[in-house]
């Protein structure tokens, strides 16, 4: 996933999709044989269970006015009322989960459905924070829809891994002709302010992206807390923070782009960690590892600066949350 950070900082080469980290150290042929039979099976929300909290939000532009225009929920996820600090154009959603934290077991589905032209922008009102876990792995499932010529910016504040947290996360991205998604995560393994690192546990991730139903971007993660993986030069390089930005439109984007996103990202980290961003087919991805989840931050938002008024046409203004 992030073994070519470095590399393309200097040399530009592309990153590939992500289709495997093992983060495990078996010590047989079986356990190994085991090993890799587990981390080739994707991560989803079992259907035969029924999740604790689920949200569906569905967005139709009227009027010239991009309105939330129905949503459903069932338990601990809620939106606040839509505000519109760009004007009627782009609606903006704060998705808050009031427990403030994720407990083994859990079980939480979130979906967005963006009509033709639509623009929306979803963030959180603060840090998502997964618990060690009481011997149960907890479960989100994120699916988001987006409608010819509508665009979705998915910009959730970090998320803090606990030590001993069993995590699984599925993110599936549906696009048609014309439509864009921004969309950034961070990562935080261990409450490091703490002195806590991640040193065992599980943290397992699946991101799909399909554009009029082909595929265009799939890559999983599996991740066993304290492993050779947390150290290694080749994976997480004994980093603490990483953070990945995925915007996908229609078009491929120039090299002077993908040249800017790299010098000014790089000028907001100063040198602290390791920055990749290159450009796959139709899919720009930006990789970031470090040890300092303000940083992290920074650079997402400076990526995204650069991204928005190329992809959108849009200035781009941190969101009111994340200044909060």
């Amino acid at each position: 996933m992030y073994s070519n950070l470095k590399k393309i900082t200097e040399t530009g080469a592309s990153v590939s999709p992500l289709n495997n980290i093992n983060g495990s150290n078996p010590s047989t042929a079986d356990e190994s044989s085991a090993a890799d039979q587990a981390q080739h099976e994707p991560a989803q929300l079992p259907s035969d269970l029924k999740p604790d909290a689920s949200i569906s939000l569905t967005f139709d532009k009227e009027a010239g006015k991009c309105r939330l225009a129905a949503r459903k929920h069932f338990g601990q996820l809620y939106v606040q009322k839509p505000f519109y600090p760009e004007g009627p154009d782009v609606c903006h959603v704060v998705l808050v989960h009031p427990p403030g934290g994720i407990v083994g077991g859990d079980r939480l589905e979130i979906a967005s459905h963006v009509g033709k032209d639509a623009s929306v922008q979803v963030t959180t009102p603060g840090a998502a924070k997964w618990y060690r876990s009481n011997g149960r792995t907890s479960f989100q499932t994120v699916t988001l829809d987006v409608k010819a010529g509508g665009v979705m910016e998915w910009l959730p504040q970090e998320t803090i891994f606990f030590d001993d947290a069993q995590v699984e996360l599925v993110q599936n991205i549906r696009l048609e002709k014309n439509s864009t998604f921004i969309g950034c995560e961070i990562f935080c393994l261990g409450r490091t302010a703490f002195g806590e690192s991640f040193n065992s546990g599980r943290i397992r991730q699946k991101v799909t992206i399909q554009r009029e139903n082909q595929l265009l971007w799939y890559e999983q993660l599996n991740l066993l807390g304290g492993s050779k993986a947390m150290c290694s030069p080749l994976i997480l390089a004994n980093k603490t923070v990483c953070a990945t930005l995925l915007a996908a439109s229609d078009s491929v984007q120039s090299a002077d782009l993908i040249n800017t996103l790299r010098s000014q990202a790089a000028d907001v980290d100063n040198g602290a960690g390791m920055l990749g961003v290159s450009q796959v087919k139709s899919i720009i991805v930006a990789r970031y590892l470090g040890n300092s989840s303000e940083v992290a931050r920074g650079v997402m938002l400076k990526l995204w600066d650069v991204l928005r008024p190329a992809l959108l046409g849009r200035a781009a203004e941190v969101p009111r949350m994340w200044n909060t």
